[in-house]
């Protein structure tokens, strides 16, 4: 049996552990709220942007003088480079757990079929998850997220595309053949989705049934369109701008489904504590009337002697 000194030690310590979770998820449902404000304004943007870019493409294909790389790729090279978005930090439940066994398998699939994976880790826990059995396949990790002069980290426009910018680099020096990224699509606080989507080459025919649909008026589906200078010009600017806010749509969208999983985590942790106070705050009072029990046996047990 326990001691009174050791529950009441337990007691204090499931206490002061109920109080940070409870701090932590008050910190986090102020951080989704600001997160699901700043996703929900992305979503119609990157939705145009890929709408425009398509329409384009199926209208005027035909007349480009050479299709950029980010349209193409490098099919004939055979290496697939896999983008996998955790977090830098833990507390949120099996959110980073999810989409690692999710990269294991999609990893699987591509090796499979002949192809030589890359891995590029956007987060720390994302490289923690793999090195053990995909190590050799890590070609760099670096964490997202931009620290403010004020010291907060918040997902940035910038970040996106500068890392937009890597990859091209990285397409032009053949480093890659083709590219896709696996992360979390916010839903709520309680459901967020793992997607997993083809950054290059650039699909016209690509929809996502997990964003909101944007209507578009008849009218301007048989619209006619002129380009000026020309189409050539217009996709050279507009597939690197579509890249980087379809990379800066993801990185919001992890950033809102792990302040979700954080904060319902921490509500489970919050209760969890209780229900373990409850329990101790019992074995401490059973503990307690036993130890009250006993002296008064002995005590009377002495009377009775003498």
């Amino acid at each position: 049996m326990a001691s009174l000194k050791h529950l009441r030690i337990r007691i204090r310590t499931v206490k002061s552990t109920q109080k940070i979770t409870s701090a932590m998820k008050m910190v986090a449902a102020a951080k989704l709220r600001r997160s699901q404000e700043r996703v929900e304004a992305v979503r119609p943007y990157d939705r145009a942007m890929h709408e425009m870019v398509s329409h384009l493409l199926k209208k005027s294909r035909q007349d480009l003088a050479k299709e950029p790389l980010l349209l193409t790729g490098h099919e004939d090279l055979g290496i697939h480079l896999l983008v996998v978005v955790t977090t830098d930090r833990g507390l949120c439940g099996g959110f980073n757990g999810a989409i690692i066994r999710e990269a294991k398998s999609v990893i699987r699939a591509l090796q499979g079929q002949g192809k030589v994976v890359k891995i590029f880790c956007l987060g720390r826990k994302g490289q923690t998850l793999l090195r053990s059995e995909f190590g050799d396949l890590i070609v760099e990790t670096i964490v997202h997220g931009h620290k403010t002069g004020t010291g907060k980290s918040t997902e940035n426009f910038s970040d996106a595309l500068d890392f937009s910018t890597k990859l091209q680099g990285m397409l032009i020096k053949k480093e890659f053949g083709e590219a896709s990224i696996l992360f979390t699509v916010f839903h709520s606080a309680l459901r967020q989705t793992i997607a997993h989507h083809s950054l290059i080459p650039f699909h016209a025919n690509w929809e996502n049934p997990d964003l909101l649909p944007i209507v578009e008026l008849e009218s301007h589906k048989s619209a006619l369109y002129e380009y000026e200078p020309n189409v050539d010009s217009l996709l050279d600017f507009l597939l690197p701008r579509y890249l980087a806010v379809e990379l800066y749509r993801v990185f919001l969208e992890n950033n809102a489904s792990e302040q979700g999983a954080r904060m319902t985590a921490m509500d489970n942790a919050t209760r969890n504590a209780q229900e373990m106070i409850k329990r101790l705050e019992l074995s401490y009072n059973q503990t307690r009337q036993a130890y009250i029990t006993k002296e008064l046996i002995e005590i009377i047990s002495g009377a009775e002697a003498v």
